[in-house]
C-alpha cells in the first residue's frame, strides 16, 4: 500500500512544483520583448506539465481506491480432505496452477508474471503455496476466496489471479486443490506479502479504467459436469483455463491488440484425430510436424492432464464453428 502510494505522491508534488513555477514566472516583470516570450513560453510549459501531472496523480489515486475496492466474503468451509480430493487436486493442479507457481520447484512460487505482460503494469510475485509461505496461516475459506476472486487473507486484491479464469473452476475443484495444497511438504523461500506491486502505468491504467480482462467477483456456487471425454466437460475444462487468452474468445483465433500472444484459431482441431490432439499436447509437436513453442503455449501443462481431459477437450473442440478468419498456417503466420 506504502510503495502504491508513493506515485500518486510523485505526480501530485510535481504539480504543486510546476503551479509554483508557473505563478512566479507569471509574476515576475521583464522589459524586453524576446525575455517576455521566453517568460510566457516558461510559464505555459510549467502550467501545462502541472495540468498533465496532476490529472496523472488523481487517476493513479484513482486506481489506488480500485486496487483497495475487490471485495467477497470467505466462505465458511473446512476440507476434509479425502485420498479422491488429494487426487483430483494434484492432478488440476499439475496441469493448471503449475505453470506458474511450480517453476522452482513444486508450488514454491518466486515468479514475476509482470514480466511476462505486454506492458510494464507492476511486479506480480507468484505466491509460494506449501507451508513455507503464507498459506499455513490461512483458513481454507480465505485460500477458496483466492482462488475464486483473487483476493488473500488480508483483503488484498490478487491482480494476475484475477485475470485468470481460476474462479471458473467448480467449488468441488476448488476444496480438491485446497486438499492438496494442505498436503504439499515445505519448501522454497517465503515470497512477498502482499504479492503484487504496481507500476505507474499499471495504476493509471486501472484508475482509468483500461485494465484489461479483470473477471468479475463470483458469489454463487459453480458445479462441473460429470468427468467423462464428453464436449460438455471439455467446455468445462477451457472454462478455467487461459485458452481464449490467446485463441480469442470464441477460440477463433487471437487479434492485434490482445493482451496475450495471438494463437490459432482451434476449429483446426477438426482436421486432427483425437490421438493426434493428444500426442500434440504431450510432445509439443502438431501432426504437421510444427513445434509449438512452450514460451508462448503452455502445452507441457495441458498435456499432463490424462486422456479422458484431453479426449474431453478435443470433443468440445471439434464442436466449434470453422474458423473465418484463415487456414492454421495463415494465422501462425
Amino acid at each position: 500500500m506504502t510503495l502504491n502510494l508513493l506515485w500518486p505522491s510523485i505526480f501530485i508534488a510535481l504539480a504543486a512544483a510546476l503551479t509554483y513555477l508557473c505563478a512566479r514566472v507569471a509574476r515576475s516583470r521583464v522589459a524586453r520583448p524576446r525575455v517576455r516570450f521566453l517568460k510566457w513560453g516558461t510559464a505555459g510549459l510549467a502550467g501545462l506539465g502541472a495540468v498533465a501531472f496532476g490529472l496523472l496523480g488523481l487517476v493513479a489515486l484513482m486506481g489506488l481506491d480500485r486496487l483497495q475496492a475487490r471485495r467477497a466474503p470467505v466462505p465458511n468451509l473446512k476440507v476434509v480432505a479425502t485420498p479422491e480430493q488429494i487426487h483430483r487436486g494434484k492432478a488440476i493442479a499439475s496441469a493448471f496452477c503449475d505453470g506458474c507457481h511450480s517453476s522452482t520447484g513444486t508450488l514454491t512460487g518466486g515468479r514475476n508474471m509482470g514480466e511476462h505482460l505486454p506492458m510494464p503494469l507492476g511486479r506480480f510475485i507468484t505466491a509460494n503455496l506449501t507451508p513455507a509461505g503464507q498459506l499455513s496461516q490461512w483458513s481454507d475459506g480465505e485460500i477458496f476466496r483466492a482462488i475464486r476472486n483473487g483476493i488473500d487473507a488480508d483483503g488484498h486484491w490478487l491482480v494476475i489471479m484475477s485475470l485468470t479464469n481460476a474462479g471458473r473452476l467448480s467449488d468441488a475443484d476448488i476444496q480438491a486443490l485446497i486438499a492438496y495444497i494442505r498436503g504439499v511438504p515445505a519448501a522454497g523461500v517465503p515470497t512477498p506479502n502482499p504479492p503484487d506491486r504496481l507500476y505507474p502505468l499499471g495504476l493509471i491504467m486501472l484508475g482509468a479504467g483500461l485494465l484489461p480482462g479483470v473477471k468479475p467477483v463470483i458469489t454463487g456456487t459453480i458445479t462441473a459436469p460429470p468427468k467423462a471425454a464428453t464436449a460438455e466437460y471439455g467446455e468445462y475444462i477451457l472454462s478455467y483455463h487461459d485458452c481464449r487468452t490467446c485463441h480469442g474468445a470464441d477460440l477463433g483465433g487471437g487479434v492485434p491488440g490482445q493482451f496475450g500472444p495471438i494463437g490459432p484459431g482451434l476449429a483446426l482441431v477438426k482436421e486432427w484425430k483425437r490421438d493426434d490432439f493428444i500426442t500434440t499436447l504431450r510432445t509439443g509437436i502438431d501432426p504437421t510436424g510444427y513445434h509449438i513453442d512452450d514460451h508462448q503455449m503452455p502445452w507441457r501443462a495441458i498435456g499432463k492432464m490424462d486422456d479422458e481431459e484431453l479426449g474431453a477437450i478435443y470433443e468440445y473442440l471439434t464442436h466449434l464453428p470453422d474458423n473465418p478468419n484463415g487456414t492454421d498456417s495463415e494465422r501462425r503466420g
